[in-house]
């Protein structure tokens, strides 16, 4: 046998070794994700937050602690980078869906409902940025890296509890029915305003990161701003046709699949070589495309379910392994701990909660909307990974903040019930005239189980 035929056959020998490690992994995640996310919906919670529990209980808090052995046997270091890898391209390709979604142009009716979203978007974000940032202040020299600088590190605790959850609000009020009413548009809208304006928030923190000198941080923040405007104004005029073909054909086949995947790619590429990350591409390449309603229904339909069965799990799972919640134990870590969620959730609850008591809307819809509008999700999740990525955070806080994300967004669905019970909800949708179908709730959840099920 040659030489290089000898070289051939241990390359193959070793790639097949690591396909023989990934796929168990996969399979692990994705059994480990439905189930937590079916006990989810059993004790009435998103799906989503059963998957992030999933992603936590998978790490070293849990399954590395009872049983360390399995937990490297199924997650080897040489696992890791793949899983990094595939979680990349799920996020870059989940926020290009959000992206996608992106569009309430006509969503609001009348000039006191747009006020009062415009209200809730400022009071949704500053006071959980201002209280954020001052626990991060406080807490610099206990938690934050040497060579992190007091401002990135108090501006980007401050931003992380700034967001909201808006693809996970929306699939909570689109299960309940609100969507068109005037709270389900109100909270849409603000919470909307919330994450774009807190992406653009992280993309500042991280190029003041990524190059010390101001002025290369400068020319990382000018790139990205010729990104956009390359995207909206070049790009997004060129796919309208597109858009409007598919619209008027309604065929959306697989030569159309590769444009899309490939302006989601390149715009994924070009945001991660200037270093602003991978998934500020995949959310502008979203806002580029076509708002046509038949376009943006053949992508999600095409994506979604995809993106959220198999790479969003591998993405929780990825954030849960460098996740130890063990190690927060003590009061040294417990203290720090509180201030930060009890600053994250104030600032959200109390924060919508009066300014929208203050323009005039009820006690129970302006509690009910705070409690919406605490939940952070998947969002947050993003942000934080990108932040331990780029080094902008250690461990202790990223563990932290995940805890954070899933104590906020268990949070969020009992408030709003507590505020607004399911008798009041139906009266407010009588009154919008939404179509209202008791026990809708109940059989949701039912066929939600079904297709867990399955």
């Amino acid at each position: 046998m040659s030489r290089s035929v000898q070289i051939a056959a241990a390359v193959t020998d070793k790639n097949l070794e690591l396909v023989l490690k990934v796929l168990p992994a996969i399979i692990v995640i994705m059994a480990v994700s439905w189930a937590c996310g079916r006990l989810a919906l059993m004790v009435k919670q998103p799906r989503v937050l059963g998957e992030m529990v999933a992603g936590v209980l998978l790490g070293p808090t849990l399954f590395g602690a009872v049983w360390p052995d399995a937990q490297k046997f199924i997650f080897p270091a040489e696992v890791k980078p793949i899983l990094y890898v595939l979680s990349t391209i799920g996020l870059t390709l989940f926020m290009f869906l959000v992206g996608v979604g992106f569009d309430h142009s006509g969503g609001t009716n009348g000039k006191q409902e747009a006020k009062r979203a415009g209200l809730l978007a400022v009071s949704g974000m500053f006071p959980s940025l201002l209280l954020g940032g001052a626990v991060g202040w406080l807490l610099y020299d206990r938690l934050s890296k040497p060579d992190v600088g007091t401002v990135e590190f108090t501006l980007f605790v401050g931003g992380a509890l700034s967001i909201t959850a808006f693809p996970m609000l929306a699939r909570i009020l689109y299960e309940r029915n609100l969507q068109n009413t005037s709270l389900g548009r109100m909270t849409l809208l603000g919470a909307s305003f919330d994450d774009a304006a807190a992406w653009c928030f992280l993309a500042v923190i991280s190029a003041m990161h990524a190059n010390a000198g101001g002025a290369k941080a400068l020319v990382t923040i000018g790139l990205s701003v010729v990104f956009v405007a390359f995207m909206l104004l070049v790009v997004r005029p060129l796919l309208k046709p597109f858009g409007d073909r598919v619209e008027r054909t309604g065929k959306f086949g697989l030569d159309q699949m590769y444009l899309v995947l490939g302006v989601v790619i390149a715009a994924g590429y070009f945001t991660d070589y200037i270093g602003i990350y991978s998934v500020f591409g995949g959310f502008v390449a979203g806002l580029a495309m076509p708002k046509n309603p038949a376009f943006r229904e053949a992508v999600l339909k095409r994506m979604m379910e995809v993106v959220s069965v198999l790479l969003l799990p591998i993405f929780f799972t990825f954030s849960g392994l460098n996740t130890q919640l063990n190690g927060l134990g003590g009061w040294a870590m417990i203290g720090p701990f509180l201030l930060i969620l009890v600053a994250g959730f104030i600032g959200k609850y109390f924060g919508c909660g009066l300014a929208l008591r203050g323009a005039g809307l009820s006690w129970r819809k302006s509690l009910a909307i705070g409690g919406l509008m605490n939940a952070r999700g998947l969002m947050i999740l993003i942000f934080i990974n990108i932040g331990l990525a780029q080094g902008i955070i250690n461990q202790e806080v990223f563990s932290m903040l995940v805890l954070v994300a899933v104590i906020t967004t268990a949070l969020a669905v009992p408030l709003y019930r507590w505020a607004l019970p399911d008798r009041m909800e139906r009266e407010m949708l009588i009154e919008e005239g939404v179509t209202v179908d008791e026990g809708t709730e109940s059989r949701d959840d039912e066929r939600e189980l079904v297709t867990a099920a399955r």
